[in-house]
């Protein structure tokens, strides 16, 4: 993360000055200078929100009544007038724009400072900053933001969905969008076919996000979705019921086409009983179609990995798809590395693997982990 962090390091910051120095009728801004000299034991959010706190600071003047949105609003709009004022100095001048509307408090400084997101966000992003308004008025700002899903700029359109993800990485969580599951579908519904990438790989991952805790809904979505499919609603679909299909949900396996029932799965054949680290463990597994169809079929396998508490943790990795004729058997091999990562650490002791197809999950296999 050293790397991500230096993105709002001193430089950033001598660059916004320099930026808001030409827009405003301020020439020095002393809060952010004096925040660039304390960026270096910080990650990224809290630098952004160190930042941020500066940018109010000096908004305000040394006046200690609070800084007025309205005046901060046009300060920041003639910025985006600059071509320098871009990149991650954006993110704590957009939180920045955002406490100020809160504070406010007026329906037309929220309203105002949607619009101020939506300006801003071409130049970085205005994902983070709008959780807050999402938090303060979740139905006034999303009647906002289903505008946005008709955007000119693909930018603004992915906004809409980005966001508004329930589990947005770095994002401080919008509980009422948990607990209304379908309160962000339909601007799913408007973006799945958009032509830009960008877009399109958001609503997939909004789609996945919604799956840890409303499947039903998301299956339902992708379903209709589906039905009427545009040239990439396929990627789409797939890419949003990634973790449905490898939790083995029947509704997400249904709608890509994938079989119930009629499947069996041999014992996972190992090579080598005991995996030295770093190493590597080879397997093999029969999948059979038993039923008298042609079957689409999900192919995974899952690992327990043993963890520092004793317990078995399972993740479930990819395999194969395969279309089985009737009665058909097909052999399958596969070899899954074992190596230190920062995101997985690797404890000796007995784990386990297993195959699934379709659901239909095999005995386990057992093999020790050394170091």
């Amino acid at each position: 993360m050293g790397v991500m962090n230096d993105l709002l390091g001193p430089p950033a910051v001598a660059d916004l000055r320099g930026v808001l120095a030409r827009a405003a009728d301020q020439r020095d801004w002393p809060a952010l200078a004096a925040a660039a000299e304390r960026l270096e034991p910080l990650a990224l959010r809290a630098r952004a929100d160190l930042l941020a706190g500066a940018l109010l600071s000096d908004l305000d003047g040394g006046r200690g009544h609070g800084a007025g949105y309205e005046r901060a609003a046009a300060i920041f709009r003639a910025a985006l007038r600059d071509p320098e004022f871009s990149g991650w100095p954006i993110w704590p001048v957009s939180e920045a724009a955002v406490t100020l509307a809160l504070q406010d408090g007026r329906r037309r400084s929220f309203d105002d400072a949607l619009a101020l997101l939506a300006e801003l966000t071409p130049r970085l992003t205005g994902e983070f900053a709008i959780r807050r308004l999402l938090i303060e008025d979740l139905d006034r700002a999303l009647a906002i933001i289903a505008d946005w899903t008709l955007h000119p700029d693909g930018h603004v359109r992915r906004l809409a969905s980005e966001g508004t993800r329930p589990y947005l990485p770095w994002a401080v969580r919008v509980p009422e969008i948990i607990a209304r599951p379908g309160a962000t579908i339909p601007l799913l519904d408007a973006l799945h076919r958009d032509e830009s990438e960008y877009v399109r790989r958001s609503v997939a991952n909004h789609l996945n996000d919604v799956a840890r805790h409303a499947p039903d809904e998301v299956v339902a979505a992708a379903g209709r979705w589906s039905a009427d499919p545009g040239q990439h609603t396929a990627w789409v679909v797939r890419h949003g019921l990634r973790t449905l299909v490898k939790k083995a949900h029947p509704g997400a396996l249904a709608v890509l086409g994938f079989t119930s029932g009629g499947v069996s799965v041999s014992v996972p054949e190992l090579d080598r009983g005991t995996v030295h680290l770093p190493g590597e463990l080879g397997f093999g597994v029969v999948v059979t179609n038993d039923s008298g169809e042609p079957a689409r079929v999900a192919i995974d396998y899952v690992v327990h990995y043993l963890k520092a508490n004793g317990l078995l943790a399972p993740k479930v990795f990819k395999l194969a798809v395969a279309e089985l004729a009737a009665g058909e058997s097909r052999q399958l091999r596969k070899t899954h590395a074992f190596r230190q990562m920062t995101t997985r650490v690797h404890y000796p002791g007995r784990h386990q693997l297993q195959v699934q197809a379709n659901g239909t999950l095999s005995a386990k296999a057992e093999f020790d982990v050394v170091s």
